[in-house]
């Protein structure tokens, strides 16, 4: 499905008309000197906007219809996936994946939030945003890694939704838990899987305890101040990486955004976590237990 934000929509403009030219190229009719001078244009058009994006167009790239999801990611970095369905007490949710697969061969636990392209899928998977027997999956999941040592990877991609997992948030896995904010980290529903030992945001990802409509509807009584909103809580990966104390790196995305180039998106979060989970490798499960603490203890700035 073709959907395209307002910001984009220049570019795509552009490419459509080289796409015509290409069409209407015979042997006879060569369009190929202006067809190069037109993607000229393009690329030097699609650097400039994308260099200069608001905290808001960002934002809006992170919910970006097209953009890939969990099992995109998936399909892209791992082999051998097996998904895990119910928590064992009340029913299965789709909002949150959950299951075991292969990185370069070695096995390893994958969680992540899914959303959905269309109505039907966006209601079956709820918007992305999980109920608590979602989060009673994933500790599911993170027991059984645990118990065989395997590393855990979580995707982070939600609006919102119940904050849980409490044993995750004690600290208590004894394994690495490697993290990427891919879309929207949306409050607790976001930080519920995102207690790793490193955290990642992709490019064009946000991370906030709100969203900039929320935030708005709190502070001004209306929701469409957003773009103001999402300026005020400073939600991009570049802003939270000058922190220097929530994220650990931050993964680059193909020009125009994840959603353009899906298979070069996901063979940059693969050289990333292979990185890290090399580092956490020399560390114990007493050691991962304390960093992990420390990270979060750490995650604070207090100014006099």
């Amino acid at each position: 499905m073709q959907f395209h934000l307002d910001f984009e929509k220049p570019l795509v403009e552009l490419e459509q008309k080289i796409r015509e030219l290409r069409e209407f190229s015979t042997d006879k009719v060569d369009f190929a000197s202006d067809i190069l001078k037109l993607e000229k244009k393009a690329a030097k058009l699609q650097e400039e906007i994308f260099s200069k994006l608001t905290r808001w167009q960002r934002t809006q790239l992170a919910r970006h219809m097209n953009r890939p999801f969990t099992l995109d990611y998936v399909e892209h970095i791992f082999t051998d996936w097996f998904e895990v369905h119910g928590d064992r007490n009340f029913r299965d949710d789709p909002a949150l994946v959950c299951g075991f697969a292969r990185l370069d061969g070695e096995p390893c636990a994958v969680i992540g939030h899914q959303k959905g392209r269309d109505t039907k899928e966006k209601v079956y998977r709820n918007f992305g945003m999980p109920n608590p027997e979602g989060y009673r999956k994933a500790l599911r999941v993170m027991q059984m890694a645990e118990q065989f040592g395997l590393p855990i990877f979580t995707f982070v991609d939600t609006p919102g939704a119940f904050p849980g997992i409490g044993a995750e948030e004690r600290g208590a896995l004894t394994v690495p838990v490697i993290t990427t904010v891919t879309g929207e980290g949306g409050s607790g529903g976001a930080l519920a899987i995102a207690v790793g030992n490193c955290v990642m945001m992709m490019e064009y990802s946000v991370y906030a305890v709100i969203s900039p409509e929320g935030c708005a509807a709190i502070l001004w009584s209306d929701g469409a101040m957003g773009p103001q909103a999402s300026e005020a809580l400073k939600l991009t990966a570049k802003d939270i990486n000058e922190l220097g104390c929530i994220i650990d790196d931050v993964v680059p995305e193909p020009l125009g955004g994840a959603h353009n180039n899906p298979r070069e998106a996901a063979a940059n979060i693969k050289e990333y976590l292979k990185k890290h989970l090399k580092e956490l490798r020399g560390l114990s499960g007493e050691e991962l237990v304390e960093q992990r603490y420390q990270k979060f203890r750490a995650m604070s700035r207090v100014k006099e």
